[in-house]
């Protein structure tokens, strides 16, 4: 059993209020064209003609070699947060997606990434968190690498 697991609110909050990137950078507003434009935070895609940040992300606490940074996209009014372990929106709109998991050390667990249909994501999901050296997993597009969400366990 797994959970999907959004941008936390105050970070988003800060995003929408102006706070730098991960590059000291203060989010881009742009206009959004409707199905391309996930929200990390909601877990939707930001409605045509909305209004929505593209920012860098960094979806690690600590720089090294395998904290990967890249755009995102963020709903620029505030929006909820996407609870749940039901695949959200922005996980079912693409033929496929980039999974891979990680370590408590946040390094990449190697033999974990595969690009996997949509259709097939829980079960390749079930598979990965099998394996005890697997902390989490993030999911990513499997055509530009951007950060989607961050998969964990669901502990009793």
């Amino acid at each position: 059993m797994f959970k999907i697991t959004a941008l936390p609110t105050d970070e988003v909050r800060a995003f929408q209020a102006g706070a730098p990137d991960a590059y000291g950078h203060a989010p881009e507003r742009a206009v959004s064209t409707g199905t391309g434009n996930p929200c990390r935070h909601c877990l939707q895609h930001i409605p045509e003609g909305a209004e929505m940040l593209i920012l860098a992300h960094r979806p690690f606490a600590e720089t090294h070699p395998y904290a990967e940074t890249g755009p995102i996209f963020l709903c620029a009014s505030p929006c909820e947060r996407y609870e749940g372990t039901d695949l959200p929106e922005v996980l079912t709109s693409s033929p496929d997606y980039l999974i891979k998991g990680y370590g408590r050390d946040d390094r990449i667990v190697y033999g974990t990434g595969v690009v996997t249909p949509t259709g097939r994501i829980s079960a390749a999901v079930d598979a990965i968190l099998a394996r005890p050296e697997v902390a989490y997993i993030h999911v990513r597009s499997a055509r530009n690498n951007c950060y989607q969400a961050r998969i964990d366990r669901v502990t009793a």
